[in-house]
């Protein structure tokens, strides 16, 4: 019996990856647990695992593809244990992909590639529940091609789905022509408020630039800030902060767990001041869902961290529960996986609040897009000498501006101060965080 293996999703919001590597070939006979290929998202490169004990008959995606869809078909078995059939061949020797009346397909466990330890299976995403549209007609489609669909004013019923077994998927609804689409305030759609980015050749001569293809990371990150920053209202608040305290007390804590090599970060400690204000205001600590604010019960800080194409924020889960010594260890691990490519799906995902620190590289003062569906994220500027008043003097003080952007159907401007107010409390007496 044939069974097809389809490209599986490694992560929830994983809408396609690219096969980067083949560890079988046409003829070889694999088991459960055998890895079979590996598959680059937009945020790690994972291994395949196979399901099914077989004969590989065909591969039908080739090395190095990119940009192939979830659920799709990139290969097949034959599990009766009979001759290896050669791959059929379409036009220009492609090998052609198998018909919708395939057998149900194989579903493929997913682990992070080469890693020091080995990560939990991930499987394929499952089929989403058909939507029930007018009289009463069942139509499958994805939640991502509803949501794209509802956006859109693309009535369903009316599309031919190119999916599984005839599922709509969003490069269905993509083509489709929108009919009464949702308009934003002004009367524009927000579709057609973005215009592709592309460069007029009577401006710029094709032969005056280099064009650099678009890697998964800069693809999921431009689509998804410009999501956030066309469709979730926002605002920021601003505030100074002094760190002489802050960085004495970091001084003698290092000094203290020199001899246990503990080396604990200025954005160390801000991520535990982060956890322990959103512990003594959970109302900030909170997701907008169409069905209600959800307030989350624990403090999981999602830290930026750049890499080769853009940039990952992997989650400090329970930062409020967390000694310092334990936030270094753990932040040093992500940073380095994150740049690597090597962190699981659940270490980048499932944040509640996000902080960005560029104070490092010299930035004074910036704010940050917000990270859906996060409510807050908190910009970190500099920490430099400024001359400050204090008791009616002018006194010399090392200060740090920061800014928290927050998404207004969550956060207003009182629940933003309060929150900023015992972040400052934090920062400038390390000592409250022991409280």
């Amino acid at each position: 019996m044939t069974t097809p293996i389809t490209m599986p999703a490694l992560s929830p919001t994983m809408e396609e990856g690219n096969l980067a590597k083949w560890h079988v070939k046409v003829g070889d006979k694999v088991k459960p647990g055998d890895i079979i290929a590996e598959i680059e998202t937009d945020k790690a490169t994972m291994e395949v695992e196979a399901v099914d004990e077989g004969t590989v008959t065909k591969l039908l995606v080739e090395e190095g593809a990119q940009g192939v869809k979830v659920n799709a078909v990139i290969a097949e078995l034959d599990g009766g244990g009979g001759d290896a059939a050669a791959p059929a061949k379409g036009e220009g020797g492609k090998a052609e992909a198998p018909k919708p009346e395939a057998a149900k397909p194989a579903l493929a466990k997913a682990e992070p590639a080469p890693a020091k330890s080995s990560a939990p299976a991930v499987s394929a995403a499952p089929q989403a529940a058909p939507a029930t549209a007018k009289g009463g007609a069942r139509v499958k489609a994805s939640p991502l091609a509803k949501r794209l669909a509802s956006a859109k004013g693309v009535d369903l019923v009316a599309l031919k789905g190119s999916g599984p077994h005839g599922r709509i998927i969003k490069a269905d609804v993509e083509k489709a022509q929108p009919g009464a689409a949702r308009q934003a305030p002004g009367g524009a759609g927000i579709t057609s408020l973005i215009e592709p980015a592309t460069l007029d050749d009577r401006v710029y001569a094709p032969d005056s630039y280099e064009l650099i293809p678009l890697d998964g990371v800069r693809k999921v990150t431009a689509r998804r800030l410009t999501q956030s920053f066309m469709q979730v209202p926002h605002f920021p608040l601003t505030i100074d902060l002094e760190i002489d305290h802050l960085l004495s007390a970091r001084v003698r804590i290092n000094e203290a767990g020199e001899k246990a090599g503990v080396k604990v970060s200025v954005n160390d400690m801000l991520i535990k001041a982060c956890a322990m204000a959103l512990m003594a205001h959970p109302d900030a600590n909170a997701s907008y869902t169409d069905k209600g604010v959800a307030q989350h019960k624990s403090a999981h800080v999602s830290v930026a961290v750049a890499i080769a194409g853009g940039l990952i924020t992997p989650v400090v889960r329970d930062a409020q529960r967390k000694g310092l010594a334990q936030i270094a260890a753990e932040m040093k691990d992500l940073a380095a996986r994150a740049r690597d490519k090597k962190l699981k799906p659940q270490e980048y995902m499932g944040g509640t609040f996000s902080i960005s620190n560029l104070g490092m590289m010299g930035i004074r003062q910036f704010a940050s897009i917000l990270n859906p569906p996060e409510g807050m994220i908190l910009s970190v500027g500099a920490g430099e000498k400024r001359a400050v008043v204090k008791d009616d003097k002018v006194v010399v003080a090392t200060m740090m501006t920061v800014t928290l952007t927050c998404d207004h159907r969550v956060v207003d401007g009182a629940t933003g101060a309060r929150w900023l107010a015992s972040f400052k409390q934090f920062v400038e007496t390390p000592e409250a965080m022991l409280l």
